[in-house]
């Protein structure tokens, strides 16, 4: 019998960590089968994860607990997980300096429109967080079904990056 792999850590970063990171986090830790562990964060976290973005979620039936709106840095410490895949999912943040994780994890960019959207009613807004995890739940399906020859560290981050061009 063979021991099982440790899970995938995998790293969504937008600039608020209140949206899109949230989303990814809780749709591949609900899709992972343990393959995966998501987290998020952002590098100008909000005191709080927007409203719709839970609403879509639970209303989709994936769990919400323990989502909570953190700052990067937290993911930069020593002592935190090591990640072997870091994605970012806003054009902000990926032209921002993003700190060095530890262990040089793959990175990839996964742009998506930032669903608050600022001109926007409630009604288009609760559509936008429901089109983003819709495209999210799409593409991390894919992430998912990779092979675990493609999930290497050698073939990570071209794997990770194919994957934006879908």
């Amino acid at each position: 019998m063979t021991a099982p792999h440790a899970p995938l850590n995998v790293l969504f970063l937008c600039n608020y960590n209140s949206a899109r990171s949230i989303l990814a986090e809780a749709l591949l830790n609900d899709m992972g089968a343990g393959r995966f562990k998501a987290y998020s964060a952002g590098s100008s976290p909000r005191a709080e994860i927007h409203p719709m973005a839970l609403q879509v979620l639970q209303h989709a039936g994936i769990s919400t607990e323990g989502l909570r709106s953190k700052g990067w840095q937290e993911f930069s410490a020593p002592d935190a997980p090591h990640m072997d895949l870091v994605i970012t999912l806003c054009d902000d943040t990926a032209g921002e300096a993003c700190p060095v994780w530890p262990g040089h994890p793959a990175t990839a960019h996964w742009g998506y429109a930032d669903p608050v959207g600022s001109r926007i009613d409630d009604a288009h807004r609760l559509e936008a967080f429901r089109q983003t995890m819709h495209l999210l739940h799409r593409r991390l399906e894919l992430l998912i079904a990779l092979p675990a020859e493609k999930l290497g560290k050698a073939l990570l981050q071209t794997s990770a990056r194919e994957l934006a061009a879908l």
